[in-house]
């Protein structure tokens, strides 16, 4: 049980995944700059993003059980972590030589798919309603449509395209998640029901 005052609100959570994937990005951008045969020389670098996406999906369980308010929120959190450890563990499995087809990599852009669709089904508020609805609705979106760059690193492994949409695709969700903050104005708009704005 959570005493009254100390559970953080809702951005400080948003805040913290924010940074894990944010360093995500990192490691998919210096994977996709120095390419993958330079990035394998060292093993132990090759586990570092399957690690670090089947970390965050471990780490929105307890989000799910503790941080959530409503059964669609718990879902939406379940799902997250579900398909963020799947896609963590396919990539390691491939990483550690269990695991050999290249279509291995689908497992990324279901993740992204599934992520997407659930921040656009748990919110309930339309885009206007507060920045942190239109956040919800704009990483939505971002999630699905990026979801075809692993989708396109599964037909085509070499493609650089790809390779750097993935990447910048955690920069924009690292980006939107820091701006979160439940109860403020988007565009100089905030509605009269989402309660006492903040900064």
């Amino acid at each position: 049980m959570i005493v009254a005052g100390i559970e953080p609100r809702a951005e400080m959570v948003h805040w913290w995944f924010a940074t894990a994937i944010l360093v995500l990005g990192l490691l998919f951008l210096a994977e996709t700059i120095v390419g993958p045969e330079v990035w394998a020389r060292r093993p132990w670098r090759r586990y570092l993003w399957p690690a670090t996406m089947f970390l965050i999906g471990l780490l929105l369980w307890p989000v799910m059980a503790l941080y959530t308010n409503s059964m669609i929120h718990m879902v939406a959190h379940g799902s997250w972590a579900q398909v963020l450890m799947l896609s963590g563990g396919a990539e390691l499995g491939v990483v550690r030589g269990k695991l050999h087809s290249r279509y291995w990599r689908l497992t990324s852009a279901g993740a992204l798919f599934v992520s997407g669709t659930a921040f656009l089904v748990h919110e309930q508020n339309g885009w206007f309603f507060a920045r942190a609805a239109f956040l919800h609705h704009a990483l939505g979106w971002t999630l699905i449509v990026a979801a075809v760059f692993p989708l396109v690193q599964a037909i085509r492994p070499r493609s650089v395209a790809a390779a750097s949409g993935f990447a910048m695709t955690f920069f924009v969700v690292a980006v939107l998640l820091y701006c979160d903050r439940d109860s403020a104005a988007i565009l100089g708009h905030f509605s009269q029901f989402a309660g006492v704005p903040h900064r």
